[in-house]
């Protein structure tokens, strides 16, 4: 591992969190732990979450302390020292212009004759992310294209973000500025720290995943995601050519499984040869 450098960044709802209805293997949180200790191992979760919902679920599930978080679907970055989470203003400054100088409020004042559109918890929004409910019976690609037309008629250039929380059975539709999405916040922090494409593994399984998952990113979909989103991330990275980027964890193909953790690290199994002797011995292998 001494030789070896690699930036694993994983989504944590239903990835490395088992919180979805499929089961996890007793072992596959523990050798997860015990990988992101390795020397040359830099963890950055990538999540939905807001910092206190990151750190309540790294207390609750026994996960490792990361380096870096990426929140709030890509809208702030935080760098970990001593457990500690410092957010990366650099980041803040560089997303802020998409938005044209419209504040939260002014974007929110824009859909309030959307109706169907359902305003998130107030600790669920900051600055650069506007969040709301949307029920599964709507026609999301409807409510999206009306919220797109509004956003381009006053110069905003955002990104609408649609995700299922599949426990809740609710639709998530967040309006970010265009490049604070997942992917983005990924490539900054790639090019901040200096590491290659190929020393970069992303994990995932759900909708707000697949800026990463359908691009040319090395990128893992664990096997507990839907069939919905697993043929999304295919179409996606078919169409741009990126097919050999994408690892479909399989269940039944590795001793730990292949859902939440057991996932992941089949994804690093497959694009880093290098570890799976290190993997091997912590007891993840074919």
């Amino acid at each position: 591992m001494s030789r070896t450098r690699l930036l694993l960044c994983t989504d944590m709802d239903r990835t490395v969190l088992p919180n979805g209805s499929q089961p996890e293997h007793p072992e596959a949180r523990p050798c997860f732990r015990e990988f992101c200790r390795q020397p040359g191992v830099c963890l950055t979760y990538v999540t939905g979450r807001h910092l206190a919902l990151v750190e309540q679920a790294i207390a609750d599930y026994a996960l490792p302390q990361p380096d870096y978080a990426i929140t709030d679907v890509g809208s702030k970055i935080y760098r970990f020292i001593d457990s500690r989470a410092h957010e990366m203003l650099l980041w803040e400054e560089q997303i802020a212009a998409d938005w044209r100088g419209r504040s939260h409020t002014q974007l929110k004042q824009a859909f309030a004759n959307i109706h169907d559109l359902t305003l998130q918890e107030e600790e669920k929004q900051n600055r650069f992310k506007l969040s709301y409910y949307l029920d599964l019976a709507i026609d999301k690609d409807a409510i999206i294209e009306q919220m797109a037309a509004i956003l381009h008629d006053r110069g905003v250039h955002a990104s609408l973000i649609w995700s299922v929380d599949e426990p809740r059975q609710i639709g998530l539709l967040d309006v970010l500025p265009q490049n604070a999405t997942k992917l983005h916040g990924l490539r900054f922090l790639q090019e901040h720290l200096g590491y290659e494409t190929n020393e970069v593994i992303f994990a995932g399984d759900s909708g707000n995943d697949l800026p990463v998952l359908g691009s040319e990113m090395n990128a893992v979909l664990v096997a507990n995601a839907s069939e919905e989103v697993r043929a999304l991330a295919q179409k996606m990275v078919a169409h741009g050519g990126y097919s050999a980027s994408l690892y479909l964890a399989r269940d039944d193909a590795f001793s730990l499984g292949g859902n939440y953790a057991a996932g992941v690290l089949q994804g690093i199994w497959h694009f880093q040869p290098v570890l799976r002797p290190c993997l091997a011995s912590l007891g993840c292998s074919p």
